[in-house]
């Protein structure tokens, strides 16, 4: 469904008029998006600055990601925080550019500011970091992207030290605030100590197109899951089997979609009800439709034999099917408690418990939740349970299936233009529009392609995580 204030936003007179005139609508800029196969260097030619503290210990992190994936790197920092820039820049072709002191050059509009927060051991060195984005963030490119490094404040040395971690957070969500209405993106990545090739992938990721509607994120990069080998930056799912439950429509068909073209064999499931467009789709992206009610008794048996049958073995699970039946509490009958908590819970852990023997060594589990089930919502007393039982359940399964290389993780998705949504009231529609960082709702493909990331080898460094991808939606921040 389209939005008239994006689409009226993509024309520089409207803008102009607008702010002429001083009238108080706002303009959301039109998110950069990719929905082309992965590539090798995603961030080619794209000038990124960076900035290494004293102490500073992911110079090597970030001189490896950015330099294979294309980025023209702008660094400061010591000769030590350099070397690495060197070393992976001769190998790449790629020589860094040094920045002087608060300068950049004329013209320069970053695509990318990193700061490399590490080493920092208590709230008194946090100034460094207030001033590099002070002299820099109005230089960021539209639809830019800002990344905070740190370790995470729970493995920190001092209460000093867990003080600076955790204002870091406050900082970067501060931020991702302001530069919203640009379009850009802000996030905070804290890694453990040992994680750091864990943390390459997710970090191109994050400065990707194809994170656009991630903003306002804590992410938390462990070594908990074993990576093999390095990612591949090409078709990181040749070969593998995916399961994508409620994959006729909607946010289960983008994902079904991305997945396979990122060369995933797909099983889409869907009620039988949904026989025509399931079939539609499957035939489309080269997939195999299952027909099945995720509640039934024999549900779980049924989907394990087709799954068997087809392919014998399985690698990614997406459980997407969910359903809302809003009420207020008062007013709401037993057949919409039961419903909204069998399809969205109870359904799905007798599914995922069941599919545990089929699902190979180093798979992925990927679960959608809701920004209700973090901070609840009028009238979905129902919705919001069943979906932080879905985060409650992520968390707690993830250390069981790490020993096999299995992650899972959650998405919480905010308002997404979906065919559920355009049948909401158009006021309430708007509230929810603008009621977040980006001042516009999400794409079924914003989730697809976090889906698609999680179920790739590169987010072995994910689990157990509860990622929102609702444009910094303020309800639930």
């Amino acid at each position: 469904m389209s939005d008239f204030l994006v689409d009226l936003g993509t024309r520089p007179p409207a803008r102009r008029v607008i702010k002429a005139l001083g009238l108080p609508i706002p303009l959301p800029r039109k998110l950069e998006r990719s929905d082309a196969p992965w590539t090798d260097r995603p961030l080619e030619d794209l000038p990124v600055v960076v900035c290494h503290r004293n102490g500073a210990e992911f110079a090597g992190l970030t001189a490896r990601t950015l330099t294979g994936a294309g980025a023209d790197s702008w660094v400061i920092g010591t000769a030590e925080h350099l070397e690495p820039y060197r070393e992976y820049g001769d190998a790449w072709g790629r020589r860094p550019r040094t920045v002087a002191g608060h300068d950049l050059p004329d013209g320069l509009r970053p695509k990318a500011l990193i700061f490399d927060a590490s080493g920092m051991k208590g709230p008194g060195e946090l100034k460094g970091m207030y001033a590099f984005f002070h002299d820099r963030v109005r230089r960021l490119a539209p639809c830019g992207r800002v990344v905070v490094l740190s370790r995470p404040p729970e493995g920190a040395g001092s209460p000093q030290e867990a003080a600076c971690a955790e204002a870091i957070n406050g900082f970067v969500r501060s931020l991702a605030r302001e530069i919203g209405r640009n379009g850009s993106t802000a996030q905070t990545v804290y890694i453990d100590p040992g994680a750091e090739k864990h943390a390459e992938p997710v970090l191109r990721f994050l400065l990707s197109r194809r994170s656009a509607y991630i903003t306002s994120q804590p992410i938390h990069v462990t070594g908990n899951v074993p990576m093999e080998g390095k990612a591949p930056a090409r078709r990181p799912l040749d070969g593998k089997v995916a399961l994508v439950t409620g994959a006729a429509r909607g946010i289960g068909a983008a994902t079904a979609a991305a997945l396979a073209r990122e060369g995933a064999r797909v099983v889409g499931m869907d009620r039988p009800g949904e026989n025509e467009p399931l079939s539609r789709l499957m035939d489309e992206i080269g997939g195999s439709p299952l027909l099945c009610d995720i509640t039934d008794e024999d549900a779980p048996e049924a989907v394990c034999g087709s799954i068997m049958q087809m392919f014998g073995e399985l690698d990614i699970v997406v459980h997407n099917a969910g359903v809302t039946r809003d009420k207020m509490l008062a007013n709401m009958d037993e057949e919409r408690w039961e419903t909204t908590l069998n399809v969205n819970l109870l359904s799905l852990i007798r599914l995922n418990d069941a599919l545990q023997d089929l699902l190979n060594p180093g798979g992925r589990v990927i679960c959608l939740a809701s920004i209700a089930g973090i901070a609840g919502n009028m009238g979905q007393t129902n919705y919001a349970a069943s979906k932080a039982g879905v985060i409650g359940y992520v968390r707690a399964l993830a250390p069981s299936l790490a020993g096999r290389r299995v992650t899972v993780n959650a998405i919480a998705p905010g308002f997404i233009e979906t065919r559920m949504t355009a049948a909401v009231p158009l006021a309430t529609r708007e509230v929810a529009r603008r009621l977040c960082n980006l001042s516009q709702g999400g794409l079924p493909a914003d989730i697809a392609e976090l889906a698609t990331f999680l179920a790739s080898p590169g987010a072995a460094g994910l689990t157990g995580e509860v990622i929102r991808i609702c444009g910094g939606n303020y309800i639930g921040a």
